[in-house]
């Protein structure tokens, strides 16, 4: 991909969102850890810097050269960044007397800077720090200002650095798009042109020449991801592609014949393994859930390779990995963690010898989702609701055993098909069942009970960096809460999940 736009992160957790905002400017970009980016910058045409939990007065703050960026590429300094270059060149930051953080308005902007083009003035800005810039580094110019905040965004003079102490990313900053769109388009003067179609052509192509007449194996989920990325490669290189669906006893109820014949039509060669004995036998007595999906990847990886060795002369091994998977994998120093390991990313181990293909590796799952349509996927196929790849093995607080499988997948049918009966599923981003390891007492009939408490989720999202718990009506949740406790033998109790991501995460484990 030419004409890109490079995002320096600092660790913020709103550098993933700086990203989505300049895809949907149809602009492609790439986040890359500040210490650790390319040396080659002839394909850029701007760089972001993001925020940081870091302040730039501490003796551990995150530093870095922009040497070969500063004067020479149209830079963005977003919060952190605003204040590292001002703290680093001539400035002065300081502790705020208060913390600056939520909403906020801009009171001044001066007049006829592209920067703020259509941007009015009382605009309302998320603001997230407790540092503040006190005076501008040398040649700085203020080009707008809060009611608290004398400087929140000024440029550079001599240079095309601009710098902002609130986040444009985050949907709380109104006009957070359009100064985007003003620093990249009219400032920076970045191409709007990575659209799903130029994306399709170029992949097709790319895969064409990477591949050449070798053959591909594929592991299919029935997800989105992975099928999007066979139609591409089927597209790319038909017949040389093998798709193999492993069935690990962890799927939902029915799923592994269903999805099997959903393919059927697609035109895929697509193999069906059932090995959902293996997995149980690899999951006995588990409880920890990192220890769960290394569990789950071991056992998937020698079943893959059993499989793959079968079809003669294989080269190539083909993922859905998708871009949150990659960034979600890349540690920045010091402020992010590892919040759960991604069973597609991180290499293969040596004794596959295959090479790694994954053509969606770019890509957030709205993106996949668009590509989708371009290829003409059933839009049933591509409304899918996301599924872990450890499937309900981190749905199940504990130890996994059959029974609770079974429990787990009759409530999951129950409360799926009821949202696609009222209408609901389309209106949810991703929606399942989780099994607590706890029982709680009931009465059914004049019998006293005691049995397993279930808890249900439905999230709203874009692409699983954020979520927010969705409002489902009373009325249904009632229906669906009798209907698991009637239907489902060894469940009493039913409670629904309000938390929102952050803090919490979509997957309980």
């Amino acid at each position: 991909m030419q004409h890109n736009v490079l995002i320096l992160d600092f660790g913020s957790q709103y550098t993933q969102l700086i990203a989505r905002r300049v895809r949907e400017l149809n602009i492609f970009c790439e986040i890359f850890p500040f210490n650790h980016f390319p040396t080659d910058l002839s394909s850029y045409k701007a760089v972001i810097l993001g925020g940081s939990p870091y302040s730039v007065r501490s003796e551990d703050a995150l530093q870095i050269d922009l040497s070969n960026i500063r004067g020479k590429l149209p830079l963005l300094a977003v919060c952190y960044g605003a204040q590292y270059l001002a703290h680093f060149s001539g400035g002065e930051v300081a502790a705020s007397n208060i913390r600056e953080y939520g909403r906020a308005n801009l009171s001044y902007i001066k007049e006829g800077e592209s920067f703020f083009e259509n941007v009015n003035l009382n605009s309302q800005v998320w603001m997230s720090h407790s540092d503040t810039i006190k005076h501008l580094p040398t040649n700085g110019l203020k080009l707008a200002s809060t009611k608290d905040v004398e400087n929140a965004a000024y440029k550079i003079e001599g240079e095309t650095t601009y710098a902002i102490q609130f986040h444009p990313e985050v949907y709380h900053s109104t006009d957070g798009k359009q100064i985007l769109e003003n620093f990249l388009v009219k400032i920076a003067n970045v191409p709007q042109n990575f659209t799903p179609n130029a994306f399709v052509e170029d992949c097709i192509k790319e895969l064409q020449e990477k591949v050449k007449d070798d053959k591909v194996v594929l592991g299919l989920s029935g997800g989105v991801d992975s099928t999007v990325a066979a139609v591409l490669l089927h597209k790319s290189i038909g017949k040389n592609l093998y798709c193999i669906f492993v069935n690990n006893g962890l799927l939902r109820k029915n799923e592994f014949e269903n999805v099997l014949h959903q393919y059927k039509d697609m035109g895929l060669n697509v193999k069906g393994v059932d090995a959902s004995a293996r997995f149980m036998s690899a999951l006995d007595g588990v409880e920890d859930p990192e220890t769960k999906r290394k569990a789950i990847g071991k056992a998937f990886i020698e079943v893959f390779d059993e499989e793959a060795h079968r079809i003669e002369d294989v080269k190539w091994l083909a993922q859905g990995t998708i871009y949150p998977d990659v960034i979600e994998s890349v540690s920045v120093k010091g402020p992010s963690a590892t919040i759960k390991s991604h069973h597609n990313v991180g290499g293969l181990p040596d004794y596959m010898k295959l090479q790694v293909v994954e053509p969606l590796r770019m890509l957030f799952k709205d993106e996949v989702r668009r590509v989708g349509q371009t290829l003409g996927i059933d839009p049933e196929l591509l409304g899918r609701h996301p599924f872990p790849g450890p499937g309900l093995s981190i749905r199940i607080l504990g130890a996994i055993t059959p029974e609770k499988v079974r429990i787990l997948q009759e409530v999951d049918a129950v409360f799926i098909n009821g949202l696609k009966e009222h209408g609901l599923y389309d209106k949810v981003w991703q929606a399942g069942a989780i099994l607590l390891p706890v029982n709680s007492v009931g009465v059914m009939g004049d019998e006293r009970t005691y049995e397993k408490v279930v808890a249900l989720r439905a999230v709203e999202s874009t692409d699983g960096m954020t979520a927010d718990w969705v409002h489902l009506p009373y009325e249904f949740l009632m229906k669906i809460s009798n209907e698991i406790i009637n239907k489902v033998k060894g469940v009493n109790r039913v409670v629904y999940d309000i938390s929102s991501k952050p803090p919490a995460t979509i997957e309980w484990e």
